[in-house]
């Protein structure tokens, strides 16, 4: 259980910040970056969340958010053991799995794709795409700091799910509204 009572510690005022395991790291460094990463496409999301109002899709959204906290929780405590325990949170197989499922679902609904899509189309979708785009940018940190430091497969696979489910659902909003804005190579020669 987390508890805060104080929002402010002090502890970071010398440009570091703590990690699970009690040890600390400068803010800039790329744990960190990808921890903040993670942070920016939660709050995307939770941005998406409130040009869905009570959409269909809230509740898988929410669902994610609160996944995306374990994925921080994960990517703030180093180490090579990836089970997760009553201490230790981290992303499980389970997490992914119901992604793809998600993914498959909202795909089967969709026509098949004629050409690339332009973020846009209805507000909703445009904000999924700007989280789409922010969980990219997280993976990109992940992989980054997964090239020196273990990482947990599962993490991984986890947020380059995100930003697949994340396109699929943009398409499920359009779909519900103003429709998907196709590329036109070429359109402005």
């Amino acid at each position: 259980m987390v508890k805060l009572n104080k929002i402010y510690t002090r502890t970071g005022d010398d440009g570091t910040t703590g990690l699970v395991d009690g040890s600390r790291l400068p803010k800039h460094a790329g744990r960190m970056e990808a921890i903040g990463a993670v942070d920016e496409a939660n709050s995307l999301l939770g941005w998406a969340l409130l040009a869905l109002g009570g959409f269909v899709y809230a509740a898988q959204l929410t669902r994610i958010q609160n996944d995306l906290f374990d994925l921080g929780a994960d990517l703030a405590t180093p180490g090579e053991e990836f089970a997760p325990s009553e201490m230790v949170l981290r992303i499980v197989p389970a997490q992914v799995q119901w992604l793809e499922g998600e993914i498959d679902a909202l795909n089967e609904r969709q026509p098949p794709l004629t050409s690339f899509i332009l973020p846009g189309g209805s507000e909703g979708a445009a904000r999924a795409h700007v989280a789409r785009a922010a969980a990219r940018r997280a993976e990109r940190a992940m992989t980054a700091l997964a090239e020196g430091d273990a990482i947990n497969p599962a993490a991984l696979a986890y947020i380059n799910r995100l930003s697949d489910l994340l396109f699929v659902l943009a398409r499920a909003i359009n779909a519900a509204g103003s429709g998907d804005v196709l590329w036109v190579p070429g359109q402005n020669r």
